[in-house]
């Protein structure tokens, strides 16, 4: 089997370019500067070109606020950049594994009463901002598109490459001696490590379709800034807020929790607990 993972310089990518090179296959990973999945004429030069029988779509407008400002760069990465992806995969049989977000869903004060385990993958989608409308376009363009596909929705994604909350606290943590964080926003964290591996899980089982993947448990971004301090022992004054105090130009969603039990019947598929997803990662960041 021959993969071809792109996005391969951010954060996801990054890790899947870790894990597959343990692994015993051939792959090839290209960072966005090198493929314009938004050119019709490069998707068809660069697919042609290196024939992969599996890709994996890393590539993402991930500006949440920008997105506000310049919607059409979030849909020609995120929707038309996706689609033409999924049309030449579809019409080349090659399987796609594409990821979204929690985003593609409302988020509301009354949904986290309803559904304290979280959103299913067959819950009505709503996204109350720019990026969840192009994540959501994404998605219905590969579904569309009659490729064989994996659509992977992940929440308040961290791992050890690029930028993320567990990295912007411990930077904060250290110049600053107090950090106020939201209190009113619940959800839980994916942690890129065990996004990858779980989701090698699903293309070697053969399975398709869409999935939810997090970790077990559920808090707020305030909890799990105090996880964080309190793990490696930063001598903090953490202050809870809400939302309100913290203007941003896309709303957030109040409540972002994915229900994993789909997944979680996979043979092989580990959901871990979302403190001990925090303690590998901060290991890994040490080293």
């Amino acid at each position: 089997m021959r993969i071809l993972v792109t996005g391969g310089n951010g954060q996801l990518g990054s890790e899947w370019i870790s894990y597959l090179n343990r692994q015993e296959v051939e792959f090839i990973a290209l960072p966005s500067s090198d493929f314009d999945l938004t050119d019709h004429a490069d998707t068809r030069r660069v697919m042609g070109n290196l024939k992969p029988d599996l890709l994996i779509n890393c590539a993402a407008y991930t500006k949440v606020d920008q997105a506000e400002e310049e919607p059409e760069k979030a849909f020609a990465v995120n929707s038309e950049g996706v689609k033409n992806l999924a049309n030449y995969c579809a019409s080349h049989n090659i399987k796609l594994v594409h990821f979204s977000t929690d985003y593609v869903f409302p988020g509301t004060e009354e949904d986290h009463q309803k559904y304290p385990k979280g959103y299913s993958e067959d819950h009505p989608t709503n996204p109350i901002n720019t990026y969840g409308e192009s994540k959501l376009a994404g998605e219905q363009a590969v579904r569309e598109s009659g490729c064989e596909f994996i659509i992977m929705r992940v929440a308040w994604l961290c791992g050890k490459h690029g930028s993320n909350f567990v990295k912007t606290m411990l930077k904060m943590g250290k110049e600053r001696e107090e950090v106020s964080v939201v209190n009113d926003q619940f959800g839980c964290p994916s942690f890129a490590h065990n996004v990858v591996y779980n989701c090698w899980k699903l293309v070697v089982e053969h399975k398709l379709g869409t999935y939810h993947l997090c970790s077990e448990g559920k808090i707020s971004w305030h909890e799990f800034a105090k996880e964080i301090f309190e793990q490696m022992e930063i001598p903090v004054n953490l202050k809870p807020v809400s939302s309100s105090e913290f203007p941003a130009k896309a709303k957030r969603p109040a409540f972002s929790l994915l229900n994993t039990q789909k997944i979680s019947n996979i043979p092989g598929v580990t959901i871990i607990d979302w403190k001990e997803g925090l303690t590998n990662l901060l290991a890994e960041l040490r080293s």
